[in-house]
């Protein structure tokens, strides 16, 4: 896979492992787009990242999907990567029933309906382009999920994206279309602050640095490797 010389998208990019993929891309002579829905770390990354170019939009809403869609198509046509980085992770107790359940973003539409949606909205994009790729951001919670079964949701999701990355690269390889899945251990980021803090685990010794994952990631998918799982 080419790193440079591409025109890529990456949701939820202006933090975490999305904000180091943006950079990884932006030193390597890539146009670069992220989205995001905080406009204040959107422009952190723009001042960051010079050149790099950034849309607001709420992933979980079909409708700014389509926007940001309607954004890219128009004005980076020659778009050839997409990165679905764009997730949440909340503590869920199920034995409350609804009430933990429905209080917050939901997990569902953010981590999985949101990749499959944008991936159906760029496919016709990205088809037949050189070094075409789409890039799934999964976890590796999904594969584990007796070590976190505090957040089920998130490792059902994330599961059913790893499912979904497989199926899509079988169907999308006459198209010409790479796609690659991506397993992070913990990595340091801002995913699910309040859980983290209510555990008193704001940091972990056992975390890696969201730039040396995506600079070890990126070096096996230049090897070609679709489906890649670091061990700390």
């Amino acid at each position: 896979m080419k790193m440079n010389e591409n025109t890529v998208l990456i949701t939820g990019g202006a933090t975490g492992i999305g904000y180091s993929i943006a950079k990884y891309f932006n030193e390597r002579g890539n146009t670069v787009i992220i989205c995001g829905r905080r406009e204040d770390r959107l422009a952190e990354a723009k001042k960051a990242l010079q050149g790099i170019h950034t849309f607001k939009c709420d992933v979980a809403n079909p409708n700014d999907r389509s926007e940001l869609f309607k954004y890219v198509n128009n004005n980076f046509p020659q778009v050839n990567i997409l990165v679905n980085n764009a997730g949440i992770q909340r503590d869920i107790d199920l034995t409350q029933g609804l009430d933990d359940l429905e209080n917050g973003d939901s997990e569902i539409r953010i981590n999985l309906e949101a990749p499959v949606h944008l991936s159906a909205l760029f496919t016709p994009l990205l088809s037949c382009k050189e070094n075409a790729a789409i890039i799934n951001v999964s976890s590796a919670l999904a594969f584990m999920v007796e070590r976190a079964s505090r957040c089920p949701i998130y490792c059902a999701a994330k599961a059913g994206l790893h499912a979904f990355s497989i199926a899509q690269r079988i169907q999308l390889a006459p198209l010409g279309i790479r796609v690659v899945e991506i397993i992070p251990p913990m990595v340091e980021s801002e995913l699910n602050m309040e859980g983290r803090i209510k555990r008193n685990m704001l940091k972990s010794p056992f975390a890696m640095a969201s730039d040396e994952y995506v600079e070890k990631t990126f070096a096996k998918m230049e090897q070609n490797i679709d489906e890649i799982m670091l061990e700390r």
